[in-house]
């Protein structure tokens, strides 16, 4: 069966409405996003248009800063310095991929880590690593566990979780929400050692590469729940071009028992945690 990521964040994103209007209602504060877009690579500008519009839809307010490719990093770095003293701006991000010249990791460190809505900033990922609730959660990992226990329940103990992939954007945080979460992960990469077997463990398999039907159906253990986080553009047979996850899905989907399809699983919750991140920034500002 699919795990259907876009009823789960068109939910998720009803729920976030209901309290954007009580924080406003009760504290007078409405949550404000705003992102800074530097160049104009055609997928950012789609992504950032589709987070503008749903942080709007839920009453929210957001803005966009389009920057110029040629942006030096000092200039990026003083737009942020102002986006954090300003008291009025609860979430703030950054669209990555940044133009050659201009150092991501620097930029990411330069953002307020209580208006990290991204989940990047080395700050986040120590409370994340140490447990600490008051951390924001890096938006697609987030999105994988509500996804997984939409299927198998709120109670994931004692679980394997095999994790293919060790970014920090993906990898690295879902592994330690799924330990948060009582499972026993395992961490996989391009050098483990008979990848195919370590995955048929899984009770849980997240796929996080970045390479098309990388994960084939001999790989996957009888009744797993899936959970595909990749998105990869292929060409088809008639010359056009369609969008696929990490995980051979044609042939995995009769012999898993849940799994997240591309697209329309992952993709959906990671601007709707998004959000939730963007909220949980607005609600700390008032203490």
């Amino acid at each position: 069966m699919n795990i259907d990521g876009k009823l789960t964040a068109k939910k998720l994103r009803s729920e976030l409405a209901v309290e954007v209007a009580e924080l406003k209602s009760s504290c007078g504060i409405q949550p404000k996003l705003t992102v800074i877009l530097v160049g104009e690579d055609p997928a950012s500008q789609v992504y950032v248009k589709n987070k503008i519009k749903q942080t709007q839809e839920i009453g929210m307010i957001s803005d966009v800063i389009k920057l110029p490719i040629n942006t030096e990093q000092d200039e990026l770095l003083g737009y942020l310095a102002r986006l954090n003293n300003d008291a009025n701006i609860h979430g703030i991000l950054v669209q990555l991929p940044l133009p050659k010249h201009i150092d991501e990791s620097v930029i990411i460190s330069a953002i307020s880590p209580d208006k990290d809505v991204d989940g990047f900033h080395a700050m986040n990922s120590g409370r994340l690593f140490n447990g600490d609730s008051g951390a924001l959660i890096p938006c697609t990992p987030q999105g994988c566990i509500i996804l997984a226990k939409q299927h198998l329940g709120n109670d994931l103990s004692g679980l394997h979780a095999v994790v293919i992939g060790r970014s920090n954007i993906v990898g690295k945080p879902v592994s330690m929400l799924l330990l948060q979460e009582n499972c026993t992960v395992t961490i996989a990469h391009s050098r483990t050692k008979d990848l195919a077997s370590i995955c048929r463990q899984a009770d849980i398999l997240v796929a996080a590469v970045g390479i098309a039907k990388f994960v084939k159906v001999d790989w996957v253990k009888a009744g797993a729940t899936v959970i595909d986080v990749g998105i990869n553009r292929i060409s088809t047979d008639d010359g056009g071009t369609k969008l696929v996850g990490d995980v051979d899905y044609d042939s995995v989907v009769d012999k898993c028992a849940a799994i997240t399809p591309v697209p329309g699983g992952v993709g959906p919750m990671t601007i709707a945690c998004l959000l939730k991140n963007t909220l949980a920034a607005a609600k700390r500002s008032v203490h």
